[in-house]
């Protein structure tokens, strides 16, 4: 019919499932698909340069923001050809770019699809290759970022030999060493649990991580996490001592003498530490208040015994005694020692306990 244009069609594109599976490696494996996509395009110029003699006469240009792929042999255009695979003659140069002679060479453009079966698969090596330098450069980055802090797993399986668990962080996967978990916790296949990144370190097999759930550093990233105040400077974290599975004692400060630091810990109903707990399995945490004054630090740490009076018996090394009601003696020494012992840990100081009266009962 007269007046009736036809759309002009848009070009298609060849390339559109190659571009589509670069993004889906991206979200897949969390490598960025342009780090992907030159790692191809180095992988394609090595092997297509066996076509060509060896001659570093092909580039490959793959442009992942305007979905551009191309391969190209850059031959010189001579009178006489001696060498066919770097060179081409003045009437074949003319042919495929009419500019070619005045130039000086011609790009002739090259088909990926239709390398052969040889250069493919090195193309294929060297980009495995590629991609593996990528994921371990990738995995020491991400944890070296997070070394000293908290991190959120998912438990892959238990290895029903060594008892280690195999964790996915992310894109990564890493292990949890047995002794690095808590006694008589049972990980099942699916829990997510947090686990404290105590070092990461490069080696010539990748990177080594180290993640524990008995370290104290993760019950102080735990309240970092639930109490704002610490996470925000107002509350500090003196110290921690902790025996993973069982008990725990931490040390609080704050300079604002208006604020309850042990108060803010716990929360409104015991909700911040009850999180910490669920989280610890149970683990039983005592919360209590840091002091510049020795004798009142000790006096706090072996709670909940109420101590009567502490004296310091030597400054280097640090020793002290604490003296305690009978009734109370049990409770401050704690089961098989305990109390005592996670008391010494979280103060610096040894302790030694007596009972008030200086006569230990039956």
């Amino acid at each position: 019919m007269a007046g009736t244009r036809r759309k002009a069609s848009k070009p298609k594109n060849d390339n559109k499932e190659f571009f589509e599976a670069l993004k889906l490696m991206e979200e897949e494996r969390g490598i960025p698909k342009e780090f992907i996509a030159e790692k191809i395009a180095d992988a394609i110029v090595v092997a297509a340069r066996k076509d060509y003699g060896g001659n570093d006469i092909v580039s490959c240009v793959i442009d992942t923001e305007n979905e551009v792929f191309t391969v190209t042999a850059r031959k010189t255009v001579v009178d006489e050809v001696l060498d066919p695979y770097s060179e081409i003659s003045k009437e074949d140069a003319a042919a495929i770019d009419p500019n070619s002679v005045e130039n000086g060479f011609v790009d002739i453009r090259l088909d990926p699809k239709k390398f052969g079966r040889v250069v493919a698969q090195n193309s294929k090596n060297n980009f495995r290759q590629g991609v593996k330098e990528a994921e371990r450069g990738q995995t020491l980055a991400e944890f070296q970022s997070h070394n000293r802090e908290l991190m959120t797993a998912v438990v892959e399986r238990i290895d029903p030999k060594t008892g280690n668990a195999i964790l996915t962080i992310g894109h990564n996967e890493a292990t949890l060493p047995k002794l690095e978990q808590v006694p008589d916790e049972e990980l099942r296949e699916g829990d997510h649990i947090k686990v404290y990144v105590v070092d990461v370190k490069e080696t010539e097999r990748g990177a080594k991580i180290m993640l524990s759930r008995t370290h104290p550093g993760l019950v102080k990233r735990l309240f970092e996490t639930e109490v704002p105040e610490i996470f925000d400077g107002t509350i500090e974290i003196k110290s921690v001592s902790r025996q993973a599975g069982s008990r725990t004692k931490i040390a609080v400060w704050s300079e604002n003498k208006e604020i309850d630091a042990i108060g803010a810990c716990i929360g409104p109903r015991g909700a911040r530490v009850n999180k910490i707990v669920e989280e610890l399995a149970g683990e039983k945490i005592d919360i209590v208040r840091y002091s510049d004054d020795p004798k009142e630090f000790v006096a706090e740490a072996l709670s909940p015994a109420k101590v009567v009076s502490v004296e310091i018996e030597s400054e280097e090394p640090k020793v002290c005694k604490a003296s305690v009601p009978e009734a109370q003696l049990s409770l401050a020494i704690g089961n098989k020692g305990q109390n005592v012992r996670l008391a010494a840990k979280l103060t610096g100081w040894k302790i030694d306990i007596h009972p008030e009266s200086g006569f230990y009962g039956e």
